[in-house]
């Protein structure tokens, strides 16, 4: 392989150790989530949780800018949470990844990687020395005779920032992943497998944007990321209402205010939640039409804003199609040692941690 190649693994590159302890951090631009998990005879079994907020800034533009501030938050959460393991699974953020897949001729692997490489060089916007890449081969076409490709591609740099702040926690890095795989690993997990032909939207709403996968026979066919998010919300309360921030990501979720419901709380969401629901549905047009007619069965919501209240039943009136908030970790065992109460409030929001919790160096 050509020497740019990265020894970061994004998740397919080493052998799995099933034995090895492993601990995931998703380093969000707001907070980091924390998920555990070890593969036990029934599936996956959840181990720990837990969630620090992080600095302001401290994450700008898909990199990390304050490598200290995240290395503490990292600290906080294994002292917090007496995490042993020191082999960490992170992601970058999918809108800082270049995606593409594309066919080529069924050909042996050291021919591929050197195709690869060169279709690289077409897709790439810059020198491939600067560039983390990595490719898996999909599926087979026409017989056998061509195959289709997935190529990921990040800037080393970007990818350099994070590692740099897990070392700097005294942690090792042993995969690399890209948020979106992350949420199709849980989607496999708690999920009956996709029916044949069926279209599978899964909504991530983050603190500063909303990432957009949908997944296609089981695998990413459609990335994206808009800049509406769960902030938005907050804000919007926090103006409205003169209160802080802290309260309003308490209303916006409970509906309660100093302990009492608020009635009117719909009609302040409801302008920003039509228009994010409006952006979805664009994006998702654009990409094939998604409807109910047409393959989508279900849309699946989670993040931390995805609880802000009234926003599924927009999406759903905008789309016309059923919007689930699932139960992120309804396909694990839950160890007893885990907080119930707090697993359940925190839920939506680890739904990548979790994704990242069941990755491992070797898997597609």
């Amino acid at each position: 392989m050509a020497p740019f190649w990265s020894n970061i693994n994004l998740g397919f590159l080493h052998s799995f150790k099933a034995r090895e302890h492993f601990v995931a951090f998703d380093i969000g631009s707001t907070s980091i989530k924390m998920a555990e998990a070890m593969p036990d005879r029934n599936g996956w079994r959840l181990l720990n949780v837990g969630v620090t907020d992080l600095a302001h800034g401290a994450v700008q533009n898909n990199m990390v800018v304050e490598p200290q501030a995240v290395a503490d938050g990292l600290s906080r959460l294994v002292k917090q949470y007496r995490v042993k393991a020191t082999k960490v699974i992170s992601a970058v953020p999918g809108r800082a990844v270049i995606i593409k897949k594309f066919q080529l001729p069924a050909q042996q692997e050291d021919e591929l990687e050197a195709n690869i490489e060169f279709e690289a060089s077409k897709v790439i916007p810059e020198n491939l020395e600067n560039v983390n890449l990595d490719y898996q081969v999909l599926d087979y076409a026409d017989g056998g005779s061509k195959m289709e490709v997935l190529l990921v591609a990040v800037r080393k740099e970007i990818v350099e920032s994070y590692t740099d702040a897990i070392e700097e926690a005294g942690l090792t890095p042993a995969v690399m992943d890209v948020d979106y795989f992350a949420m199709e690993s849980l989607y496999e997990t708690n999920f009956e497998p996709q029916a044949a032909g069926e279209l599978v939207p899964l909504i991530h709403v983050g603190a500063h944007y909303t990432s957009i996968n949908v997944l296609g026979n089981g695998v990413s066919t459609f990335t994206g990321d808009l800049p509406l998010a769960g902030e938005e919300f907050t804000h919007a309360l926090a103006r409205h209402f003169d209160i802080s921030n802290e309260a309003a990501e308490t209303l916006k979720v409970t509906g309660l205010l100093n302990g009492k419901k608020v009635p009117d709380l719909e009609t302040v969401l409801r302008p920003i939640a039509e228009s994010l629901a409006e952006d979805i549905r664009r994006t998702l047009s654009l990409y094939g039409g998604i409807s109910a007619e047409e393959g989508a069965r279900a849309i699946y919501l989670t993040g931390g804003g995805a609880n802000t209240h009234a926003l599924k039943k927009i999406i759903e009136e905008k789309m016309g199609v059923p919007v689930q908030v699932p139960d992120p970790v309804q396909g694990f065992r839950v160890a007893s040692s885990v907080d119930k109460a707090y697993l359940t409030q925190s839920a939506s929001q680890l739904a990548v941690g979790l994704g990242l919790a069941i990755r491992r160096p070797g898997d597609k």
